[in-house]
């Protein structure tokens, strides 16, 4: 069984991180919220998570890292040395996948060094695109390029941890159908 682990710094964007969890256990992945440094962590709209574990040397265990967004959660992953490590690690590695959305495309990513000619897209601003200027980047809601994959925030959550599903080898098609993503594509139409 695949095993994620969603990081959580303080000031973690709580749609984000929740949401992603959420749909991943719904989906009956193996998904940890792994605190970079206290067991209780507020998130950016001072909501308190509790954390099932706190970082160490067991991440590069896991799958899957994923990072949220949010200020100044993204820049707290940022700083987080074991982190960062196990980021530039998974990046060579094709069964390890690295997962960031909304600022933490820009923010941690590169701090990792692993952004260089990558497609990528982040939350939108000409603050997030400079630092990315070394990437491709580009506008759209989830974007995958091997096995990194990036979203642009809040709004496209669920697309982004649908697609994580699917990139784990699950099945996203019948869990979007429960959670009722179909009445929002056919509203579309």
């Amino acid at each position: 069984m695949k095993r994620v682990a969603i990081m959580l710094g303080e000031g973690f964007e709580e749609i984000e991180a929740l949401t992603i969890a959420d749909v991943l256990r719904r989906a009956k992945i193996e998904c940890d919220l792994v605190s970079v440094k206290e067991e209780y962590v507020k998130g950016s709209h001072n909501i308190i998570i509790k954390s099932d574990k706190i970082i160490g040397n067991d991440l590069k265990a896991y799958d899957m890292i994923v990072c949220p967004g949010g200020m100044p959660g993204a820049e707290n992953l940022a700083k987080c040395s074991i982190l960062i490590d196990v980021i530039k690690e998974f990046n060579n590695m094709d069964d390890k996948y690295i997962a960031a959305i909304c600022a933490s495309p820009a923010v941690v990513l590169s701090v990792a060094g692993i952004t260089k000619d990558r497609y990528i897209t982040s939350y939108p601003g000409e603050e997030f695109e400079k630092i990315l200027e070394d990437s491709n980047y580009v506008e759209e809601l989830v974007v995958v390029d091997g096995n990194l994959i990036t979203s642009r925030g809040p709004a496209t959550t669920l697309l982004f941890a649908y697609k994580l599903i699917d990139i784990l080898g699950g099945n996203s098609e019948s869990l979007k159908n429960g959670m009722l993503w179909n009445m929002l594509e056919e509203e579309k139409e």
